[in-house]
């Protein structure tokens, strides 16, 4: 049994497809498919069902999964000790990010933090929030950037940014010229959400629940521009932070204050009681001071 087998295996459950996963770690399908065999052989199991389309783990599949997150954090940890034992100024840290806080501020992260430390890569994971938290939490991910509240028993948490949320609509909606619009406004309205692999989908739900209604959802995406596509084809209304207006063409879509506007905090995450790098130390510390100071 090799690590790299483990390490594919991880992959494909991961993203939950041999398809994603083979796109996502740069090798071909048939590789990864030989790398999964090869392991099944190693182990004499079976990893995945067979029988169904859609990619099911076995229970001994579930088993190797759960070891594996084990002995590959433990793997990643020791290369780190040493790492640090010679105090090599360098090193690759995987920092898990979702897409759409991923399009707002990694290229700021990659090329500010990348200046100032010039040895040290960055390898960014792309998820939603939940499973950037359990792969943070199996040491599979360094460091996770996360919409709050996140479980403060198992991360380390330091404050990121936090800003409000606004109404994203058609120009020609009749709620697109108004200076600013109460969440109870929008009880008869289509929305179009993050999918429910994402915080945002349950945060603005809850929103909507505070304000007297549950949302009505039209679409559901994993995409944050195609939710502004859709925006924008007249197919429903969406809340979303503030600062990803800068991304979008602002002549096809409007955006509105809302009246007591819910939050969008993030923050970073680490695992409690984790060895951390000089590398991830220099991360943090670099992402408070340049984000939640300014």
């Amino acid at each position: 049994m090799e690590l790299k087998d483990l390490r594919y295996f991880m992959e494909v459950v991961d993203y939950g497809s041999f398809t994603k996963a083979a796109v996502n770690t740069y090798i071909s399908q048939p590789t990864l498919s030989k790398s999964i065999k090869k392991l099944e052989t190693d182990l004499n199991v079976e990893l995945f069902e067979r029988s169904t389309r859609k990619l099911v783990l076995t229970d001994a599949g579930k088993l190797v999964y759960k070891q594996a997150t084990k002995i590959l954090g433990a793997t990643n940890e020791l290369h780190t000790l040493l790492d640090d034992l010679i105090n090599l100024p360098t090193g690759n840290i995987k920092i898990g990010i979702p897409p759409l806080i991923g399009t707002l501020f990694f290229p700021t992260i990659a090329q500010k933090f990348g200046k100032q430390h010039s040895q040290v890569s960055l390898e960014l994971i792309e998820l939603g929030a939940k499973r950037i938290e359990h792969l943070v939490d199996e040491g599979q991910v360094d460091v996770g950037i996360v919409v709050n509240p996140t479980d403060h028993s198992k991360f380390l948490v330091d404050p990121f940014i936090k800003e409000e949320f606004m109404l994203f609509t058609h120009p020609t909606h009749q709620l697109a010229n108004e200076n600013s619009v109460k969440l109870e406004q929008l009880e008869n309205e289509s929305f179009i959400l993050f999918n429910q692999e994402f915080a945002l989908h349950n945060l603005i739900i809850q929103q909507c629940q505070n304000a007297g209604f549950t949302p009505k959802i039209a679409y559901v995406s994993s995409q944050w521009d195609l939710i502004t596509e859709l925006v924008i084809a007249q197919l429903g209304v969406t809340l979303l932070p503030k600062s990803i207006y800068s991304k979008m063409d602002e002549t096809q879509i409007n955006r509105i204050p809302l009246k007591s506007p819910p939050m969008w905090e993030l923050v970073v995450i680490t695992k409690k009681d984790r060895y951390q790098s000089f590398a991830v130390r220099a991360l943090l510390k670099f992402l408070v001071d340049e984000f939640h100071n300014h």
